[in-house]
């Protein structure tokens, strides 16, 4: 059996994933949770955080599908990630 890994971002995005557990699902919160759903996607290891991305969808009582949905549509009105100053800025890695 593999050995877990350790994904770069893991600690940054642990930051996020607390937060998440404790907001409600506004347009942001829903797009950051589906960035980390992807990120995390098939990843061997972070079996912690990915298990609170699941308990939060289970909290904001919404299937990954129905999340992506969601979210397709956010994207599609306009720019999730867009500052206050007009710069939109994602983090995809």
């Amino acid at each position: 059996m593999a050995q877990d890994q350790k994904h770069p971002q893991e600690k940054r995005d642990r930051l996020l994933v607390n937060e998440l557990l404790l907001a409600d699902p506004s347009d942001h919160n829903l797009a950051e949770l589906a960035r980390l759903r992807i990120r995390y996607c098939n990843f061997p290891g972070a079996r912690q955080l990915i298990q609170d991305l699941d308990l939060i969808l289970e909290q904001w009582q919404l299937t990954e599908a129905e999340l992506f949905e969601k979210t397709r549509q956010l994207h599609e009105k306009g720019k999730v990630y867009k500052k206050s100053s007009g710069e939109e800025v994602q983090d995809w890695n």
